[in-house]
C-alpha cells in the first residue's frame, strides 16, 4: 500500500534540497535549511522539501546539515553544544531558525523528507512527528538512526510510522542483491524508498537492476543531489521517481 506521503502528489517528485536558496551563501545572505529558503521552495511550487536534523544543547531539533557552525556562520562550535536561543538570534538576519516542530506548523501543506544526522535526534525526533507521520518521511545514513525515529513514534502516539527510506547498509545490500539478480524483499520489508547520488566512490548506484529490483516491491528510487536541467530529465526518463535538488525552482519547470 503507497505511503500517504507520497499519495496525491506529481510525478516525479521534486525534493528541494534543504529548501531553496538562489543568492550567495555568504553572510548576509539565506542560509539553507531555514524559514525563508523553506518558503522560497514551497513559492516555486515544491511540494517536497528534504532537511536535516540535530539537538541543540537545550536538546530541541532543529534543522541543521552540518555538525558545527562553521561553514555557514563561520563558527566552529557543535550544534548540540549551542543554545537553541542563541541560534535563534545567530540565524535571524538569515532566514531564521527552524524547529522541526516549528517547520511543520508553518507550512502545513508541505511534505518533509528528514535526515536524521545524530543518534540524540533519534527520540526526540519521533516525539516531535507522531501528529504528522502521513506527510514525513524519515531517512538517515545510518539505519540504526532511522529505526530508532520511527520507533519512537509509534511509541509516542502516532497512528501510522512515517515513510522511509533505506540507510547506507539498506542501499548497499539492495545493490549487490539486484546485481546478482537475488531477490532483496527482506532488505526493502517496511522500506518506501532509497535515496541515492547516480555514483558513489566510482561505483554506479542507479541501475537498472536495482530500479527494476525497487518497482518489483514497490519501493521508490530517488536521485540526489541533481541540478543540472538535462540531468534531471535524463534520469526521470531513466526511471528516477524522484529527484533531490538545488533547484527546485528549475525542476519544477523542466519535469512539469
Amino acid at each position: 500500500m503507497t505511503h500517504p506521503f507520497f499519495a496525491g502528489t506529481g510525478s516525479p517528485r521534486v525534493f528541494a534540497h534543504r529548501g531553496l536558496v538562489l543568492a550567495d551563501s555568504g553572510h548576509a545572505a539565506v542560509w539553507e535549511n531555514t524559514a525563508a529558503a523553506f518558503a522560497a521552495a514551497h513559492a516555486a511550487g515544491a511540494e517536497y522539501i528534504e532537511t536535516d536534523c540535530r539537538v541543540t544543547a537545550d536538546g530541541d531539533v532543529v534543522l541543521v546539515h552540518d555538525e558545527t557552525l562553521q561553514r555557514i556562520a563561520g563558527d566552529p562550535r557543535p550544534v548540540r553544544s549551542v543554545r537553541t536561543r542563541e541560534l535563534e538570534h545567530l540565524f535571524a538576519a538569515h532566514g531564521g531558525l527552524l524547529t522541526v516542530a516549528a517547520a511543520l506548523d508553518a507550512f502545513p501543506d508541505t511534505r518533509f523528507n528528514i535526515d536524521v544526522k545524530t543518534a540524540e535526534a533519534s527520540v526526540p525526533l519521533g516525539a516531535v512527528l507522531a501528529p504528522h507521520t502521513h506527510r514525513v518521511l524519515v531517512t538517515s545514513f545510518s539505519d540504526r538512526h532511522r529505526l530508532t525515529a520511527l520507533r519512537a513514534t509509534l511509541q509516542a502516539g502516532a497512528e501510522i510510522t512515517p515513510a522511509t527510506s533505506g540507510g547506507r547498509s539498506v542501499i548497499a545490500q539492495l545493490r549487490a542483491l539486484s546485481a546478482a539478480r537475488l531477490s532483496p524483499a527482506r532488505v526493502l520489508r517496511d522500506v518506501d524508498a532509497v535515496q541515492i547520488p547516480e555514483s558513489h566512490g566510482g561505483i554506479r548506484l542507479f541501475t537498472p537492476s536495482l530500479l527494476r529490483a525497487a518497482r518489483r516491491h514497490g519501493v521508490e528510487v530517488h536521485v540526489w543531489t541533481v541540478n543540472d536541467p538535462a540531468d534531471m530529465t535524463r534520469l526521470v526518463a531513466d526511471g528516477a521517481d524522484g529527484i533531490v535538488t538545488d533547484r527546485a525552482d528549475v525542476a519544477m519547470h523542466v519535469l512539469s
